[in-house]
């Protein structure tokens, strides 16, 4: 096993709803959203926006899509229209969430 970032895996969007976060998170290849499925997690994705997301994390399934979205309740400071964060929309959440680092298999060939 080795350590990558999900950006080796996927890509992302984020943007908001409210004083949420929503990050969509797309495989690469089909062949990595069961490793994404298994790993990102709502409990690993809550853990890795510690000190950000004040609520609970969300994850919903798109498999037909080899996606999953994640809505993170209180990461925006109240919202867009009260937030005095840089960030009020959330839209570089996605390339936080890409940072994460996760175990793969060495054969993945990463």
């Amino acid at each position: 096993m080795k350590t990558v970032q999900l950006v080796k895996l996927a890509h992302a969007r984020s943007g908001d709803k409210g004083d949420a976060s929503n990050i969509g998170l797309i495989a690469l290849k089909p062949e990595y959203y069961a490793l994404l499925k298994e790993k990102a997690t709502a409990e690993v994705v809550k853990k890795h926006f510690a000190g950000i997301c004040t609520g609970p994390v969300e994850r919903y399934e798109l498999p037909n899509l080899h996606a999953l979205n994640f809505l993170l309740h209180g990461a925006l400071g109240g919202g867009g229209t009260v937030s005095l964060r840089n960030d009020a929309q959330g839209k570089t959440m996605s390339t936080a969430l890409l940072r994460m680092e996760i175990e793969v298999p060495d054969d993945l060939g990463l």
